[in-house]
């Protein structure tokens, strides 16, 4: 391990780029000739659209096309397509209806794009809009998953009956079943996972151009990936790939929601072909809020069948998933596959079952938002688990030390098909423990109530399924003053990519982080990869990184064995330098580097030294952990604060101490921010009150608690070849049921034995209110 190799905190390398203002995002990007695309959306969540007049908005200032859904259809331009098919019972598949970029015949959420605008300018382009006549009559519509699978609920597509998606099933039955009837004792729970608009710090941008010399479309636009858009965009426009690019400069925050493909993308590449002319579209926060993707929202009833010491014999979950008006690109896998197969936690459960009903809804879709799925799982999980604990009078550490899967089980197949591979869950919770002083808590609560207000703890204990996703490709070439440039097909948003790569070359090659350059984003430059997501950059990426950085290695030898005049088997390298075995004769690589430049070397040695490395994901990583919260809560004003935030975590090999710790705190204030502010308010019209940050409430630097954080690293990975297990996602995955334990811990002195997320400080006043009134 080197000075700036794997394991050390190296500061990231991106950051004086992006501080000093050179960062390029995709709305830093001015074209020659530019016009601007505004679109009107639906004001209402259900409702027939009459004939829409666009006659005198085509003829307003500086208007160059207005553009219907027709006009889409009669040009042959495609919908956006679900690419999760998830099967559900008896291999049924899911009900995907057409999802077109412009509204045909009915709208479905507020929001939903119905005709585009595209102008001179902006001003030009939102005034032409106001221009547009059309009528939208009203109809019933239904918000809430649980509602929509009612009898009698309004009806969001006709070819899906009751609003049906998906019936989806997972784990045995009947196993569960006989669990259940052989039980001492069982545990129930109604639970709520709130919806979360994602709201990443850049806005999604789409800027469409095209060449009219060559035929080809481009589209600027942040993602998380490149390759995906590429093969949908393609087939959506009708056009060979090869007649698409996509450019994805710097990102300003995705999770999980820029993954996707969006109305906004097609419209602008559909524009500009059509004006031969580039189109830009800058989604402003509102429209944000009502067109990005969301995550979440699910009502799960949950199960726990114990014997009489309080061991788990069996878990039943049913759960009714909200999808949104349409299929996002993968809505149906998000709450079944990337959920349910995380159900058995870190917990010896004998047997599990799990159904899943989809619903479609008169709101935005939805998709994966940072841990997709995992975070449903171990919320669901843990808050079970602490009400286990108090249906078998246990303390919630004991009874999860008393069914937690041992080191010694490991390889441990759960009921749901996962397979871990190594960690030792226990003692990640007497670490987290520990360091949280929960043995102490007790005089700690005492003095809380002293003062009138009310002490709790609680912790959550997670586990979750990560990064082995498809394949990666790394293109490495020594360049001439001996630094690399990188080509990947991962897509840093914000995480530090370039920093950890420039550490594992390091490791390999002893070149300096600041001679690394990587190159992303441009499906002109990158020939393949699977972009970000699912914690999988560094798992897939970095180990093809690792395999181009030995091949380098292999063929300058070849150039430094002829400069040495020595056999390539008697050269060694370390360190940056290649030394003949037993002399001091050598050479560094950089000087290996400028001798590859001009003919001076026999053919097959000279010219730049390139080598590619690709990897195939072995299998999932499993990230695990403990979190432990304390908090206080002012019973007069529901206000929470909590006081003291812990975690243990097992990411296996850690590349970048400083980054992982920058991952997790993220994480986990995300976390916090479903537990305890983020609340996404539908009306019963399916209007979005919430659509502002006056009314949504994100997490602040004041609401952040000092995060404790250690890193235990004797557990690497065994199906990745680095060794590490996965960061993103993890702190997301253990904040919301750690601190939901421990508000409810707290208001259990007042006799509060249920509340959802998030704990609003009203909802938190009034639930204290009505304990009381309860024990009165």
């Amino acid at each position: 391990m080197g000075q700036f190799g794997v394991g050390q905190g190296l500061r990231r390398l991106e950051d004086a780029r992006f501080l000093t203002g050179d960062g390029r995002y995709t709305d830093d990007i001015s074209l020659p000739g530019a016009l601007h695309l505004a679109i009107l959306r639906s004001p209402v969540a259900h409702a027939e659209v009459g004939p829409i007049d666009v006659e005198e908005a085509r003829r307003a200032p500086g208007v160059r096309a207005v553009v219907t859904g027709a006009d889409l259809a009669a040009d042959g331009i495609g919908t956006i397509p679900c690419l999760a098919m998830v099967p559900g019972r008896n291999g049924s598949k899911p009900v995907a209806p057409r999802y077109p970029a412009l509204a045909q015949g009915k709208v479905r959420f507020v929001g939903q794009p119905v005709a585009c605008v595209v102008a001179e300018t902006l001003a030009q382009a939102r005034d032409a809009l106001e221009l547009i006549v059309t009528d939208f009559e009203a109809l019933p519509a239904v918000t809430e998953a649980d509602k929509a699978l009612a009898e009698g609920a309004p009806q969001v597509h006709e070819e899906a009956p009751g609003n049906l998606c998906l019936d989806y099933e997972h784990g045995d039955r009947e196993r569960t079943e006989q669990a259940f009837a052989a039980a001492a004792q069982v545990a129930r729970l109604e639970l709520v996972n709130n919806r979360i608009v994602v709201n990443s710090m850049e806005p999604r941008v789409a800027i469409g151009d095209y060449d009219p010399a060559s035929g080809r479309s481009t589209l600027h636009t942040g993602s998380q990936g490149i390759f995906r858009l590429h093969s949908q965009l393609a087939e959506i426009l009708g056009v060979e790939k090869e007649r698409l690019r996509i450019v994805t400069p710097d990102v300003g925050g995705g999770f999980g929601m820029k993954i996707f493909s969006y109305p906004e993308q097609i419209l602008c590449l559909y524009a500009a072909r059509k004006l031969e002319r580039p189109v830009k579209w800058v989604s402003e926060r509102t429209e944000a809020f009502l067109s990005d993707t969301q995550g979440r929202d699910h009502v799960t009833g949950v199960e726990m069948a114990l014997d009489a010491e309080g061991r788990f014999l069996g878990m039943r979950v049913s759960t009714a998933a909200n999808l949104g008006a349409y299929l996002s690109n993968f809505a149906p896998f998000i709450p079944t596959g990337a959920s349910t197969q995380m159900f058995s936690g870190l917990y010896r459960i004998p047997a599990i079952y799990a159904n899943v009903r989809c619903a479609f809804t008169h709101t935005v879709p939805i998709d994966a938002y940072r841990g997709a799925g995992r975070p449903e799982a171990a919320y669901m999980m843990e808050r079970l688990v602490d009400e286990c604990a108090r249906v078998a009078g246990l303390d919630r550490r004991e009874i999860r030390r008393r069914n937690f899967i041992r080191p010694a089980d490991l390889p441990y197949e759960t009921p749901m098909g996962r397979l871990y591979d190594s960690g030792d869950y226990p003692r990640l919770l007497d670490e987290a423990t520990a360091m949280a002083d929960w043995e102490g808590f007790a005089a700690r609560r005492a003095e809380s109530r002293k003062a009138g207000k009310l002490r709790g703890i609680g912790l959550a204990s997670y586990v979750e399924a990560c990064g082995g996703i498809g394949e990666e490709e790394a293109r490495m070439t020594l360049t001439p003053e001996g630094g690399i440039e990188l080509v990947i097909g991962t897509m840093t948003n914000g995480q530090g990519h370039l920093t950890a790569y420039a550490q594992l070359i390091n490791d390999k090659l002893g070149i300096a982080p600041e001679k690394v350059r990587m190159l992303q984003g441009d499906s002109d430059v990158v020939e393949r990869g699977g972009g970000t997501g699912g914690s999988r950059s560094l798992l897939m990426g970095g180990v093809a990184v690792n395999r181009a950085s030995d091949r380098i290695v292999e063929r300058a030898k070849q150039v430094a064995a002829h400069l040495l005049e020595a056999a390539a088997g008697d050269i060694e390298f370390a360190d940056g330098t290649f030394t003949i075995v037993g002399t001091d004769r050598r050479l560094s690589l950089e000087e290996v580097a400028r001798a590859t430049q001009g003919d001076a070397l026999p053919e097959g040695l000279g010219g730049p030294i390139e080598e590619k490395g690709d990897y195939t994901a072995e299998g999932m990583t499993f990230p695990n952990g403990c979190h432990v919260c304390e908090l206080e809560v002012e019973a007069d004003t529901g206000q929470v604060r909590i006081l003291r935030y812990c975690i243990a975590d097992d990411f296996g090999t850690v590349v970048n101490p400083l980054m992982a710790a920058g991952q997790v705190h993220g994480g986990t204030i995300q976390g916090l921010g479903q537990a305890l502010l983020e609340h996404t308010v539908y009306d019963e019209d399916g209007q979005l009150l919430t659509a502002s940050f006056m009314d949504y409430c994100m997490p602040r630097a004041d609401d952040s608690p000092e995060i404790e954080l250690k890193l235990i690293q004797d557990y690497p990975c065994k199906t990745n070849p680095l060794g590490v297990k996965g960061a993103g996602e993890a702190g997301a995955i253990g904040a919301p049921p750690a601190i939901m334990n421990a508000l409810l811990d707290a208001l259990s002195e007042v006799g509060v034995e249920r509340l959802d997320m998030p704990a609003t400080p009203e909802k938190i006043w009034r639930a204290i209110r009505a304990g009381q009134r309860s024990a009165a």
